[in-house]
């Protein structure tokens, strides 16, 4: 099989910093830190606070704005007045609480494309796509970047230059939850008890997160004695407000440049990493088109599947996944419904590739293996590469197998329209492997991306070397289907 490397090389880029939180540990420590601050004159903090502002003024948009709302976090806890506090030292205590993130500063890697929304400005037979990268930083913490670029008809690729500037988005505190469903979820992590029921039936159908705590409050004062809160309430509001937490929508500025937007961990499931976001650009019915994300969730416990719906890439809905087939790691929506239903391609046991489909792309119920390795590259382990191609000669599916020592390479299948259970065809050989170039970096001998597109009659594949940076290669579509079908 015919492949061409683009030469292109996504690397980590230290120079882009978020600005987090900074909580100094243990949480004791804070009254004699705050205390520092405060004895200060304010000759003094205005010194201190224009060394801080010359220095990282010019690395953020908002630097300001940010530290004052640390210090909006922060002020139930400082005793002094309200009015007895300069601006210039809320902002110097927010600068003591706050430190730089370099997000993407040790890998960035685990690719997916689609084609961009907005198609105009462009020459003829220019198109403009959206890669999604995961981006991991101290500590081994993921989260979701985007890139945008352009490729022509002769499949000439040009990436957009990154902004230099960083955000993480805005959590939406007030973001409407359906109660129906926000049930049936309790339901599935047998969490729907008789205090989530006593807690739910005093919200309205539609309710907020603000809402749902101030009616924890309520229910629980209802619980006379402490030992009957803390063994019966309590653990049961900890469930009802993680899964709150954990379907949620961020949202970023219009005007933002999308290499800026930074979709940071920020739901109990998720505390240590949003990875592998496999993007798909899905058509309803109804010939709307909106934008299907699955990625896996790490609290540094456990890993678990969830959802991202955007129609924009401005708004974000981060939502669970539920039912019993949902497990593992490595999930992917089919870019349409099947015969009405939602389609979703899974690797469960680790090492074969199903086949779901669901009236509801939240609840998963039923599962049928499609493969299982058989060829030597795949003994280890087989799994998609991001969401099915359709194509006229049937789904075109991309493959990771992993074979010995460790080494990944990549693969593709081909489904039948009608009823992908039914495989057509599987390539006897991967479509990629690591060259020598490619071999070294964070885990050594990878090649693995999150989802690819066609242009023409090539595959464009973003894919990432040895889980450090991100390439292409891209392939004949006509060789890979006739392999497929002959």
């Amino acid at each position: 099989m015919r492949i061409h490397r683009t030469g292109i090389r996504l690397g980590p880029d230290c120079s882009r910093v978020l600005l987090r939180p900074f909580d100094p540990q243990p949480i004791e420590r804070f009254p004699r830190i705050l205390g520092c601050i405060l004895s200060l004159s304010e000759e003094e903090v205005q010194g201190i606070l224009n060394d801080v502002l010359a220095r990282f003024q010019g690395r953020h948009r908002r630097l300001s704005d940010f530290l004052l709302g640390r210090y909006a976090n922060l002020k139930s806890r400082i005793p002094e007045h309200e009015s007895e506090i300069t601006a210039r030292r809320k902002l110097l205590i927010g600068a003591y609480f706050t430190l730089e993130y370099s997000f993407e500063c040790a890998a960035l890697f685990n690719p997916s494309i689609v084609w961009h929304a907005d198609q105009t400005g462009l020459a003829d037979g220019t198109r403009r796509f959206i890669l999604s990268i995961r981006c991991t930083g101290e500590g081994h913490i993921s989260s979701l970047g985007f890139r945008t670029g352009t490729i022509d008809g002769r499949n000439a690729i040009k990436m957009d230059q990154h902004g230099p500037y960083a955000e993480v988005g805005k959590l939406v505190p007030d973001a409407f939850y359906e109660r129906d469903l926000f049930i049936r979820k309790l339901t599935e992590i047998r969490a729907y008890t008789h205090v989530a029921k006593e807690v739910l039936a005093g919200i309205p159908e539609r309710f907020t997160i603000r809402e749902l705590e101030a009616r924890l409050s309520a229910v629980s004062l209802t619980y006379g004695s402490i030992e009957t809160r803390e063994h019966e309430f309590t653990p049961m509001a900890s469930h009802i407000m993680a899964l709150a937490q954990s379907n949620y929508t961020v949202n970023f500025s219009a005007d933002q440049p999308l290499s800026e937007r930074i979709i940071f961990p920020s739901a109990p499931s998720e505390l240590n990493g949003i990875e592998d976001a496999r993007f798909v650009r899905f058509v309803d019915d109804d010939g709307s088109m909106h934008y299907f994300a699955t990625y896996t969730a790490y609290s540094g416990a456990t890993t678990v599947p969830q959802l991202i719906e955007t129609e924009d890439f401005v708004s974000f809905n981060m939502s669970t996944l539920n039912g019993p087939e949902i497990q593992n790691k490595g999930i992917a929506l089919f870019p349409r419904k099947i015969d009405g239903m939602y389609a979703m391609l899974s690797r469960q046991g680790n090492e074969n590739i199903y086949l779901m489909l669901s009236e509801h792309s939240h609840f998963w119920y039923t599962r049928k293996e499609i493969v299982a390795p058989v060829e030597p590259w795949e003994f280890i382990q087989l799994g998609n590469c991001g969401s099915p191609i359709e194509t006229e000669r049937g789904w075109l599916v991309l493959t990771h197998g992993v074979g010995p020592m460790r080494t990944y390479s990549i693969s593709a299948m081909l489904l039948d329209l009608e009823d992908p259970t039914k495989v057509l065809g599987r390539l006897p050989e991967p479509l990629l492997a690591a060259d020598e170039s490619e071999r070294d970096g964070y885990v050594p001998n990878v090649v693995y991306s999150c989802g690819a597109i066609v242009n023409g009659d090539s595959l464009v594949l973003p894919f990432s070397v040895s889980d450090y940076s991100t390439s292409f290669a891209i392939f004949s579509m006509t060789e890979i289907l006739n392999s497929l079908t002959h």
